[in-house]
C-alpha cells in the first residue's frame, strides 16, 4: 500500500512541478505563496499604519475570543504525544522496522535545539524573567517572586511548545517515511482527503505552511538583527540603524545559503553542533561568573513549582479581562503553533529510524530541560543583578529589549580582568546570536524548499539558493518599508495563522493516532512472522542435526 501511495504521489504531484532553469517547483504552491507575500509587502508599503491597525485588530479578535482554544488544544497535543509514547504504539519505528537513524543523538539534539528554540532563548532569556518578576503573573503563585517569575518562564518555553512540535513533526515523519508520501503538510491529511491532497486542497494547505514559515523566519531575522546590531554597538560602537541591519541580514543570508548548498548532512548538521558547543561554553562561563549558588537554588525551586502546579497553570484561562495572559501565554501558544510547520518539518526530516517512544520523549523532555537550565542561568543572573541595582536593569531592558543580554554581561561582578572578560563575553554572545540565526535561516530554507517542491527531500541547488535569498529579501524589504513597525505587523500576521493551524493540528492528532494504530498491527504481524520463520529454521536445523547424530 505504501509503495502504491509513493507511486501515486510521484505521478499526481511531482508531474505538476516546474523543472526548468535549475528549479523543481510546484507552481501552484510557489506562485500562491509568492502572491500573498507580495500583497502583504504592498499593503505595508502603501499604508503601514493601516496595516498595523488591521492586523492588530485581527490579532486582538483571535486572542480575546479563542484564547481557550489555544490553551486547551496545546494541552491536548501534549496528551496525545504522551499517549503515543507510553502506549503500545510507542514501539512503532519511523520509517519501518528496518529503518536506522541517520544522525547521532548529539547531532539530532543539536539540530532540534538550533531550529526549535535557539534564537528565541538568546533574545528572551534575560528580559522575560525580569518582566514576570515586576508584573507578578497570575499563575504559579509563590511567596518568592523570583521563583514565580522563573516558573512562569519555564511554562512558556517547556512542554507546551515542544508538545506542539512533537505532534506535528511525528505526523509529518510518519506519513513521509512509513506511508511513503511526500514530506509535506498535505500528506498528513491523506486518510481524510485521499487523492485530493494532490490537488487544490493540498495546495492550499502547503501555501499556508509556506507563508507561515517565510513570514515567521523573516520576522525573527528582522527582529534578531536588532539584537546583533546592539551587540556590535556595545563592542565596536557601530551605529544602530536600518542600513546596518540590512547589511547584517545580507551577511547572515549569505552564510545560510552556503550552509543550505552544502546540504543537511554537512552544513546544517555541523553548524548546529557548533552552536550547541559554543552555547554550552557560554552558559558555563556565565554560570561560574554569576551568582552560582543562587542559580542552583533558583533552578530547583522553580522546577519544583513548575511541576507541582503544571496542571493548574496549563488549564488557566483568564475570565477577569486581564491582558496578561493575552500578552504572554496566548501570544506564545499562537506563535508556537504558527511556527510549528517549519520546526515540525525540519524535525521530521532528521528523525527517521527513531521509535515513536524515543522520538516523543526526546523531543518533549531533552529540549525542555536544556531550555530550563539556560533560562535559569541567564534569567536568574539578570534578576540577581536587578536586585543589586534597585531595578535599574529592568528599566534598561524595558526600554530596549535587544540589549538585555549585553546589559546583563556589563553588570556582572568580575574583579579580575573585568574589561577583557566582559568584552569577550559580549563578543561571544553576538557570535552565538549570529550563529543561531544562520541555523534558523538555513533549516527554514530547506523546509520551504521541501514544501514548494511538492515534498521532495532533494532539490536543485539553484532552488535552495532561491528560497534562502527570498527569506532575507522579505526581511530587508520590511525593514526598509518601516523598520521595527513593519516587522511587528508581519509578526502579528504570523500569529493570526495560529488559529487555522490549531484546528489543523487537532484534526492531525486523530489522523495520526488512527494511522499509527494500523502501523502497529502491521509491525506486530511482521515481527510475529519473523519469529515464526526463525522458529521453523531452528526446528529444521535441529531435525537435520538429529538425523546426522542418528
Amino acid at each position: 500500500m505504501s509503495q502504491k501511495l509513493k507511486t501515486v504521489a510521484e505521478e499526481k504531484l511531482f508531474s505538476r512541478n516546474f523543472t526548468k532553469y535549475g528549479l523543481d517547483l510546484n507552481p501552484a504552491v510557489s506562485i500562491g505563496a509568492g502572491l500573498i507575500i507580495i500583497l502583504f509587502a504592498l499593503f505595508a508599503f502603501v499604508d503601514l499604519d493601516r496595516a498595523n491597525t488591521v492586523f492588530g485588530i485581527i490579532n486582538t479578535v483571535i486572542v480575546s475570543n479563542f484564547d481557550w482554544l489555544f490553551v486547551l488544544s496545546s494541552n491536548f497535543f501534549i496528551l496525545v504525544s504522551l499517549i503515543m509514547a507510553f502506549s503500545k504504539l510507542g514501539s512503532v519505528k519511523i520509517g519501518g522496522v528496518d529503518a536506522q537513524p541517520e544522525f547521532s543523538n548529539f547531532s539530532w539534539y543539536s539540530m532540534l535545539m538550533s531550529a526549535g528554540m535557539g534564537i528565541g532563548l538568546m533574545f528572551w532569556s534575560v528580559g522575560e524573567p525580569l518582566y514576570h518578576l515586576m508584573q507578578k503573573p497570575p499563575i504559579f503563585n509563590s511567596n518568592m517572586g523570583d521563583t514565580q517569575a522563573m516558573a512562569t518562564t519555564f511554562f512558556h518555553w517547556g512542554l507546551h511548545p515542544w508538545g506542539i512540535y512533537a505532534l506535528i513533526s511525528l505526523s509529518l515523519a510518519f506519513f513521509a517515511y512509513n506511508k511513503k508520501l511526500p514530506l509535506s503538510l498535505r500528506s498528513v491529511f491523506y486518510p481524510l482527503l485521499k487523492d485530493k491532497i494532490f490537488g487544490f486542497w493540498g495546495d492550499m494547505i502547503d501555501i499556508l505552511a509556506v507563508v507561515s514559515c517565510l513570514f515567521g523566519l523573516a520576522t525573527s531575522l528582522g527582529l534578531g538583527v536588532q539584537q546583533i546590531n546592539s551587540g556590535l554597538n556595545y563592542l565596536f560602537g557601530i551605529h544602530v540603524s536600518v542600513m546596518t541591519q540590512v547589511l547584517l541580514i545580507v551577511g547572515i543570508t549569505g552564510l545560510a545559503t552556503i550552509s543550505v548548498v552544502t546540504g543537511l548532512d554537512k552544513g546544517v548538521k555541523i553548524l548546529s553542533e557548533l552552536n550547541i558547543k559554543l552555547a554550552g561554553l557560554f552558559l558555563a562561563v556565565i554560570f561560574v561568573l554569576g551568582p552560582t549558588g543562587y542559580l542552583v537554588k533558583l533552578f530547583s525551586n522553580s522546577l519544583g513549582l513548575y511541576m507541582n502546579n503544571f496542571i493548574n497553570a496549563s488549564f488557566f484561562v483568564s475570565t477577569d479581562g486581564s491582558t496578561w495572559q493575552a500578552s504572554w501565554s496566548v501570544f506564545y501558544l499562537a506563535w508556537w503553533i504558527s511556527w510549528s510547520p517549519f520546526v515540525g518539518m525540519f524535525i521530521a526530516r532528521i528523525s527517521k529510524g527513531r521509535t515513536v517512544r524515543e522520538f516523543v520523549l526526546a523531543v518533549l523532555i531533552v529540549p525542555s530541560l536544556l531550555s530550563f537550565i539556560w533560562l535559569t542561568v541567564f534569567g536568574g543572573t539578570a534578576m540577581h543583578i536587578n536586585g543589586l541595582t534597585s531595578g535599574a536593569l529592568f528599566e534598561t531592558v524595558g526600554n530596549n529589549l535587544p540589549v538585555a543580554i549585553f546589559e546583563m554581561i556589563q553588570n556582572l561582578n568580575v574583579p579580575l580582568l573585568e574589561g577583557a572578560i566582559k568584552t569577550g563575553l559580549s563578543l561571544a554572545g553576538t557570535v552565538l546570536v549570529i550563529s543561531f540565526f544562520v541555523t534558523s535561516s538555513d533549516s527554514g530554507s530547506l523546509v520551504v524548499d521541501n514544501i514548494t517542491s511538492g515534498g521532495k527531500l532533494n532539490s536543485p541547488v539553484t532552488q535552495r539558493v532561491f528560497w534562502a535569498s527570498m527569506e532575507g529579501l522579505v526581511a530587508i524589504v520590511l525593514l526598509l518599508i518601516g523598520g521595527e513597525t513593519a516587522l511587528k505587523a508581519l509578526q502579528t500576521a504570523v500569529i493570526a495563522t495560529g488559529l487555522p493551524f490549531a484546528i489543523i493540528l487537532i484534526i492531525m492528532s486523530f489522523l495520526l493516532l488512527r494511522s499509527v494504530q494500523k502501523a502497529y498491527k502491521r509491525q506486530k504481524y511482521i515481527k510475529d512472522l519473523d519469529h515464526f520463520e526463525t522458529m521453523m529454521e531452528e526446528y529444521e536445523d535441529q531435525a537435520v542435526e538429529d538425523q546426522v547424530t542418528a
